[in-house]
């Protein structure tokens, strides 16, 4: 098995002496290998996704995987006789994370080492090593949060909406309309910590400052009088996105400072990246604070910059550790967008 490394967010499963014994083109008979039911579906508990990179006929493996009554764990299966690295390179694209995230199992050292040589970042895996899978650190996040959970389910709910974009005949402000999406901003309660922590871990491109925390730290930022920590969910008429928005907020008697500020990839294409930093400009400015921003470049998150950019952030120095501060004079606010319903709880108000 390839070392922990980071977290894995999707295995990638061949299909023929790997996901089962024979061989589907051969017309041989066909028997899911053991333990394999219990291992998909302890993995979709855990918040980990399966897809697969597959040399078959489709229409052929999809309803062998029906008679075994497994096929909803997979998410944009890749089935056809095309490279498997590129199967890979989509099943990335499609669920939206990185092939270093990813782990891809084949009883074929050809298959894993064409994979290999297109995907340094990948990790690789011989079929006859599966029975490894439950118990390896990769695929033991250390929480289990409903969202993790519910991830499966996000992203189908995920594949309607695409499909429903697909079909919709107009312009996409107005598709983005019909979608009736509403945008919750509340402050973190114990049960949301969580969510948030895993939050801080597996956000790149949009954490504004790379931070991540853990359970214990966010608990004290929750009940801190010095503090605010902000939760952020989205739903529309197809579900919920879950929580995917975090602020951390320093209050001071003339200043509120954004310690951390991040949104989930997921929803990038929906237009919402900028709702929470106008909500807090907006409180700021009611409250007659400044207001101050950290941000540290990776070699991810260049979005948020360009996110705070826009809102009219400039540089006013660093902090000595890495951190560039921002700074806003609140002369410009922009408004939410136009798609999207705001509800924020009263206790949000940071009235130091």
């Amino acid at each position: 098995m390839p070392d922990a490394g980071k977290d894995i967010k999707c295995v990638v499963w061949d299909l023929d002496h790997t996901l089962w014994d024979g061989t589907l083109a051969e017309h041989d008979a066909i028997t899911l290998r053991p333990g394999i039911g219990t291992i998909l579906r302890c993995l979709d508990e855990r918040g980990i996704l399966h897809s697969i990179a597959s040399k078959n006929h489709a229409e052929d493996a999809l309803a062998q995987l029906e008679r075994f009554d497994i096929v909803a764990y997979f998410l944009y299966p890749q089935i056809h006789w095309g490279a498997k690295s590129l199967s890979i390179s989509r099943i990335g694209t499609d669920l939206n994370i990185g092939v270093d995230a990813m782990l891809f199992i084949d009883d074929q050292p050809f298959e894993r080492e064409e994979v290999a040589a297109a995907h340094p970042e990948i990790r690789c895996l011989d079929a006859a090593q599966y029975q490894v899978l439950l118990s390896h650190p990769a695929l033991n996040p250390r929480v289990v949060t409903e969202d993790a959970r519910r991830r499966r389910q996000m992203y189908l709910d995920d594949l309607h909406r695409k499909n429903a974009e697909e079909a919709f005949d107009g312009p996409p402000e107005q598709f983005l309309a019909s979608l009736e999406m509403r945008f919750g901003i509340s402050a973190a309660q114990a049960h949301d910590l969580q969510r948030a922590e895993e939050l801080t871990v597996r956000t790149n491109q949009l954490n504004a400052t790379g931070r991540t925390y853990s359970h214990e730290e966010l608990d004290r930022f929750r009940t801190s009088p010095h503090h605010k920590l902000l939760v952020c969910e989205l739903t529309d008429r197809f579900g919920s996105y879950g929580k995917i928005g975090l602020a951390l907020i320093e209050v001071s008697e003339h200043a509120w400072h954004i310690r951390l500020l991040l949104m989930s990839c997921r929803v990038m294409s929906r237009g919402v990246g900028t709702v929470l930093l106008s909500y807090l400009m907006q409180q700021a400015k009611a409250a007659g604070k400044s207001l101050r921003a950290d941000f540290k470049k990776t070699d991810r998150n260049r979005l948020m910059y360009v996110t705070y950019k826009f809102a009219n952030f400039y540089e006013v120095g660093t902090d000595g550790e890495g951190m560039t501060v921002l700074a806003n004079d609140l002369s410009q606010i922009q408004d939410f967008p136009p798609f999207i319903r705001v509800n924020a709880d009263e206790e949000v108000e940071v009235t130091p």
